[in-house]
């Protein structure tokens, strides 16, 4: 160690093994032998004098000072990624930006409008990754975040980009046509259900004034809202989707809205950033970007 930092080797070697929970598994996403990652992590136990794992037989678990080294160390590791990957990129350090997001809301609302952004900052690099649960940024390497949520997350800012106001029943066109077939023929079809959102269904019946046959419930589940739309157009069920998702594919006929109501949603998706963090110059200006778009209409 060099002032008291581990080698980075070790440190990688520890993290993979963390993280996937297997020396033979961590070995091979670094392209090492079995023995040289055993080795890498022995030796930082070693020289850290801290037990980062318990063997048993040919399991490994880690201890619980391993696991908090092990967020520690991927925190630090993906940092450097992000860091290494904005210099490379040619927008230097300080002109890069990596905002956490949701993968639908990415790929159907943000994404499309990037351009936009690039033509106004041509000198800032915006990078993507998905997170569809809330988190820590102190534990993660992003500038800021979209999600979806009551309200703002609790010590950072930022802004309401805008309410989802309502999830809408849609499925394909043949089975809206089973769905006429009355309130029986309905209850045949095959309710799809995201994960995040398990009782979306039941709220929905409730307050149609309808009864929740356990057989709504025994639909296949899907954890993205992009799997969900693709399910309901390939005619696999009917599926509960924000209304802002749905518009351009329904606009195409490969949707339709069976029922005439949806499930009110008391959600919004917001922007935010941790409240004491540096604020770059490139952050202010995607956050004043976003300010522009969701000041009129934000679709």
């Amino acid at each position: 160690m060099r002032h008291g930092i581990p080698n980075l080797g070790a440190l990688q070697a520890f993290e993979a093994t963390a993280r996937l929970g297997s020396f033979s598994r961590a070995a091979e996403e670094l392209s090492l032998t079995h023995s040289a990652v055993f080795r890498q992590v022995s030796g930082l136990e070693e020289r850290l004098g801290v037990q980062l794992f318990t063997r048993i037989r040919r399991r490994i678990a880690l201890t619980e000072a391993g696991t908090q080294y092990a967020a520690r160390v991927r925190h630090h590791l993906e940092q450097l990624e992000k860091d290494t990957l904005g210099l490379m990129s040619g927008a230097g350090m300080g002109r890069s930006l990596h905002v956490a997001v949701l993968p639908t809301l990415a790929t159907t609302w943000l994404v499309p409008r990037l351009p936009e952004f690039k033509k106004l900052h041509p000198d800032i690099a915006v990078s993507l990754s998905i997170r569809t649960r809330p988190f820590q940024f102190n534990d993660q390497p992003f500038d800021a975040a979209i999600y979806h949520a009551p309200q703002i997350w609790p010590g950072t800012v930022g802004i309401k980009l805008f309410e989802e106001q309502e999830l809408v029943p849609v499925c394909a066109p043949e089975i809206a046509e089973l769905i006429r077939g009355g309130a029986q023929a309905s209850m045949q079809v095959t309710h799809l259900h995201m994960m995040s959102r398990p009782d979306a269904w039941r709220e929905w019946y409730r307050e149609q004034g309808r009864d929740y046959a356990p057989s709504v419930g025994a639909g296949p589940r899907y954890e993205l809202f992009t799997m969900l739309l693709a399910a309901a157009q390939a005619g696999l069920g009917i599926a509960l989707i924000p209304r802002f998702l749905v518009r351009s594919v329904a606009n195409g006929g490969q949707l339709v809205c069976p029922f005439e109501h949806g499930l009110s949603v008391r959600e919004s998706y917001f922007f935010s950033y941790p409240e004491h963090a540096e604020r770059s110059e490139a952050l202010l200006a995607f956050e004043a970007w976003l300010r522009n778009i969701v000041s009129g209409d934000p679709f």
